[in-house]
């Protein structure tokens, strides 16, 4: 297999979660999110030789996705409004008080750290938690006692608007 060919597997393999961590940094602006996708993957592909294999290689991949998503939104000093449209689209079958309460997990989502953020964002696209520790590089016990406050946190946001 030659090296185009492997780089179109491990595109196919990791582009779909890649993209929904990039929405949710977007805040479902899906114009945005595919930007970054292509960013990630164009960085992926001009580095692939720095991969020493120390972790997994979507770690690596989602290393990448967090710093690209966190820099572009430092450089332009911005956070991107959330689309509810997107959610109405993507389902119409579902009910609108659905839509709100997602709308507000990613209000409440996006009042959080940085890091507190991505954390939250790796494990809502169901990424193991040794994964998500290793990736922002921080202890397997701290990370999971972080979510957990996170997780709080959140709740706490949805129902009262509080965090």
């Amino acid at each position: 297999m030659n090296i185009q060919d492997q780089f179109d597997t491990i595109y196919e393999q990791h582009k779909a979660r890649v993209y929904k961590l990039c929405l949710g940094y977007a805040s479902g602006d899906t114009a945005l999110a595919k930007d970054w996708l292509q960013e990630v993957f164009i960085k992926v592909w001009k580095h692939r030789k720095s991969f020493k294999g120390d972790s997994s290689i979507s770690t690596w991949i989602y290393r990448i996705t967090v710093n690209t998503c966190l820099s572009d939104l430092r450089k332009s000093q911005r956070t991107v409004p959330f689309n509810q449209e997107i959610i109405l689209k993507d389902n119409e079958s579902k009910a609108v008080d659905q839509a709100t309460q997602i709308h507000k997990m990613y209000q409440c989502i996006d009042q959080l750290t940085a890091q507190n953020k991505t954390l939250i964002l790796l494990e809502l696209e169901e990424i193991l938690q040794v994964d998500i520790a290793a990736t922002v590089g921080i202890a397997h016990g701290a990370l999971r006692t972080r979510l957990s406050r996170i997780r709080k946190s959140l709740l706490k946001c949805i129902t009262n608007g509080k965090r």
